[in-house]
């Protein structure tokens, strides 16, 4: 049985017509729509760009970074590398993208791909995604350079008998400036899903850029995504020593952008053939990296044989590594326990036991209290500097959610039941219905569920019509989810390609997916010895009013952008997940149903 969490399933080769362009039946309206049309292949086609007329680059000092201003379009002037020490509240290190049908006043602070591969100083993107339309992406470049920036794109389909890997390669010919790197994919249940973009830019500075969306039109249409971006990364000072030798290697705290560096190196270099664009990052300045990096590869690994002091390990054991190092914010009030809501698009085939369920769950609770591994603190960064000890509290395990769509959630979005090709999990056999049994008391809705006990207090994203294809991971630090212990992005979802199984009797945790994420927390943002905290802020990115901190001046506020309303609406007893292998005739607002 394929386990895969797949974004889709393979797509059939379409045929090109003389002119070059994809045949394409989307013109002819229909009132019924099979799961394989909706997911077969990549939106409407592209032709290949006019070349035009250059115009002059734009000065490196007009794209310094500043503060976050609302545009009357609804797009966020911040890139996330402003100077934060003397700030008293700080924008949301993780924004959300651009909905294409929704106003511009639901689209505050919002990003879209134009507006970062737009830039005209960008002259090489490394672009590492599930997958691509290289029509689609060619056309987010600037018009007077696309046809002079290097595009080096990282997939995962290998076999040559893949008629993706075929697709791929036929468009990539029409761009002399595409190179093709596919990964290695030792398993033929995993996938390369990672989503991320490595930007070189002719003023001298890189920039890492970590998201959740498919490199195809689709989802930077009407689907909520999120991405988190680095600053722009300037060249190491000429004065500076270069980072320590591979043979012995300088530990920097989790956190700090050294370690983001050594982490992320770790990760390229486990495709085997990416060792130049590895060397080429060492000639940069991480330093104002404040976020953790957490990333899979198909590996077999073993807890006894991590170095958590010097790298972060793959998956559920990288991530627990992280989270140990992570304070625990818990207000000491025994009847509100600390809250994590996971929110996915995909959940896979877990087990018919909690086995699984119940070892991330451990892993997710795992704080800087409960730490039994934790990596040692550097004088390289002074804001990672020790705290005063606190006294040892006993913090209770936290109490779990996932958000996950219903059918009708799906059928009622923007692209109705269309977007639900992005959107998987199973639920037909009786091992599958088991698993249900257990997910169920932790599902709630994706959509607000609008009731007249929470309408009150409701705090609005303006992204429930929007069907997610986002994943984040959010720890609360009680139930009333009004302040953030860390929260992380990732490409993620609940499975175990992707995080890893559960040790098995070689005592080895086997992942199969290529997968990336950031976390990030309040204590990277402190400043010596000020007073920090995170706060969810909704439809903008700044936190402000009441979600600014109670304590006023003496407080840094960071805000950190929900994709979701809060408080969440549970499950009902009788309603289930979206399932895209299920048929629907309740026609969804385009008078569609999925059969």
């Amino acid at each position: 049985m394929d386990d895969r969490d797949p974004e889709g399933p393979a797509s059939k080769r379409r045929k090109l017509d003389p002119s070059g362009s994809i045949s394409t039946s989307e013109s002819k309206p229909e009132k019924q729509v099979s799961r394989e049309t909706a997911l077969r292949g990549l939106s409407r086609p592209i032709s290949p760009p006019i070349v035009k007329r250059k115009k002059p680059l734009s000065s490196p000092s007009s794209l310094k970074a500043h503060s976050p201003t609302i545009n009357a379009d609804g797009k966020s002037g911040h890139l996330g590398n402003e100077d934060t020490r003397s700030k008293q509240t700080v924008p949301s290190p993780v924004q959300l993208t651009r909905i294409h049908d929704l106003s511009p006043a639901d689209n505050v602070d919002t990003v879209g791909l134009e507006d970062i591969l737009g830039d005209p100083l960008i002259k090489e993107c490394w672009n590492f995604n599930f997958l691509f339309d290289l029509d689609f992406v060619m056309t987010k470049f600037d018009p007077d350079v696309r046809n002079l920036v290097l595009l080096k794109v990282v997939h995962g389909f290998w076999r040559n008998d893949d008629d993706r890997k075929t697709n791929l390669q036929e468009r990539a010919e029409r761009y002399p400036n595409i190179k093709l790197i596919s990964a290695y994919m030792p398993d033929p249940f995993g996938t390369h899903h990672s989503k991320m973009l490595i930007l070189f830019r002719h003023d001298n500075t890189a920039q890492i850029v970590i998201h959740t969306a498919n490199m195809i039109s689709k989802d930077w249409m009407n689907m909520t995504q999120a991405i988190w971006r680095s600053p722009l990364l300037p060249l190491r000072d000429s004065h500076a020593s270069a980072p320590a030798s591979q043979a012995e290697p300088e530990t920097y705290p989790v956190g700090s952008g050294e370690r983001f560096r050594i982490d992320l190196s770790r990760y390229l270099n486990a495709y085997g053939k990416l060792k130049d664009l590895t060397r080429e990052l060492t000639k940069y300045d991480f330093s104002a990296i404040r976020a953790a990096f957490i990333g899979s590869a198909p590996s077999r690994q073993k807890p006894t044989a991590t170095a958590p002091g010097k790298h972060t390990s793959w998956g559920w054991l990288g991530l627990g590594e992280i989270l140990s190092t992570i304070p625990s914010h818990w207000n000491g009030d025994a009847m509100s326990t600390p809250n994590i809501i996971v929110q996915i698009s995909s959940i896979a085939t877990l087990g018919q036991a909690t086995t699984w369920l119940d070892n991330l769950q451990t892993i997710l609770s795992h704080s800087s209290e409960s730490a039994t591994i934790s990596a040692p603190v550097s004088k390289h960064a002074n804001f990672f500097k020790k705290q005063t000890p606190k006294a040892k509290v006993n913090v209770p395990p936290p109490t779990i959610n996932i958000i996950f769509p219903t059918a009708d959630e799906v059928r009622t979005s923007l692209d109705g039941y269309a977007s639900g090709g992005s959107i998987h999990t199973k639920i037909q056999s009786a091992a599958q219905q088991k698993q249900l049994q257990y997910l169920r008391p932790l599902f709630c809705h994706w959509k607000h569920q609008d009731t007249p006990s929470s309408s009150s207090d409701r705090r609005k994203a303006f992204r429930g019509s929007a069907a997610p294809h986002i994943k984040t991971y959010i720890r609360f630090n009680d139930e009333t989810q009004t302040s953030i212990d860390w929260a992380m992005i990732t490409s993620a979802n609940l499975s175990k390609q992707a995080w890893g199984e559960v040790q098995n009797k070689q005592g080895e945790i086997r992942i199969q997916s290529w997968e990336c994420g950031v976390v990030v927390w309040p204590d990277l943002f402190r400043h010596n010895d000020e007073k920090v905290k995170m706060v969810p802020v909704f439809g903008k990115d700044m936190p402000v009013g009441e979600e600014q901190s109670e304590e006023g001046g003496n407080t840094k506020v960071v805000g950190f952008r929900m994709p979701y309303d809060l408080p969440l609406s549970p499950y009902k007893a009788d309603e289930e997940p979206w399932c895209a292998s299920s048929t629907y005739s309740e026609p969804d607002w385009k008078g569609v149903v999925w059969q």
